[in-house]
C-alpha cells in the first residue's frame, strides 16, 4: 500500500510503504459435485442439493448448511458421508430465530416493537448488566404463551436462553412439522 506525502505534484511526489496485509482468497468448490464424486453409493443426482451458507462454530468448527429434497435428506441422513478427506454424518439444521435485544422469538430488529429485555432474568437491561442469582431466571417467551394461554402453563424458572426452554422447543417442533421430511 503506497500512500502519498507531500506536494501533489507529480515531479515532487512522495511515497512511503506502509505495513502490508496478508492476500485472502476462498476457493470454489461445488459441494454438490464432490459429494456424488466421494460417494457413489448414495446415487445422488445433480440438481439434488443447493448449499446455502457456512458458518463457524464456538468451538472454531465450520460447518455447512446444504437445502436438499426429503428424498434426498433421508438417504444422506442414513450414512456417513465421504467429504474430502473426512467421514461426516449429516444433522438436520433447526434454528430459532431470536432478537436479542428483546429476547422473543421469530423476528428481527426491524420488526421488533418490544423493550429491551435481559434474557436471563426479564429486567430491563443488557445480558451484560444481569446480576440475577440464576436461581431466580425467567423465560420471557415463557411468560408471554402462558398470557396467551390460561389454561396452559409453562415453567418460567429458566432463562430464553436455555436449550430445554418449552417455548424454543414447541418452535422448533412447528418448523419440523412445516418442513417437507
Amino acid at each position: 500500500m503506497l500512500r502519498r506525502i507531500g506536494s501533489k505534484h507529480p515531479q515532487n511526489e512522495e511515497t512511503e510503504t506502509s505495513d502490508l496485509q496478508y492476500p485472502r482468497g476462498y476457493i470454489h468448490t461445488n459441494l454438490e459435485d464432490t459429494l456424488m464424486a466421494q460417494n457413489p453409493d448414495i446415487s445422488l443426482n445433480k440438481g439434488d442439493i443447493k448449499t446455502k451458507f457456512c458458518y463457524t462454530t464456538k468451538k472454531q468448527k465450520r460447518d455447512l448448511v446444504m437445502e436438499v429434497g426429503a428424498q434426498t435428506r433421508k438417504l444422506l441422513i442414513q450414512k456417513q458421508i465421504k467429504l474430502g478427506w473426512q467421514i461426516c454424518k449429516i444433522e438436520d439444521y433447526l434454528v430459532a430465530t431470536r432478537y436479542f435485544k428483546c429476547s422473543r422469538f421469530n423476528h428481527r430488529h426491524r420488526d421488533c416493537r418490544g423493550e429491551e429485555t435481559c434474557p436471563l432474568c426479564t429486567g430491563a437491561h443488557k445480558l451484560r448488566d444481569c446480576t440475577e442469582d440464576p436461581r431466580s431466571y425467567k423465560c420471557i417467551n415463557c411468560i408471554t404463551y402462558n398470557n396467551y394461554n390460561p389454561n396452559k402453563n409453562n415453567c418460567t424458572n429458566h432463562s430464553s436462553l436455555d436449550k430445554k426452554c418449552p417455548s424454543l422447543l414447541a418452535i422448533l417442533e412447528k418448523y419440523r412439522q412445516n418442513t417437507d421430511y
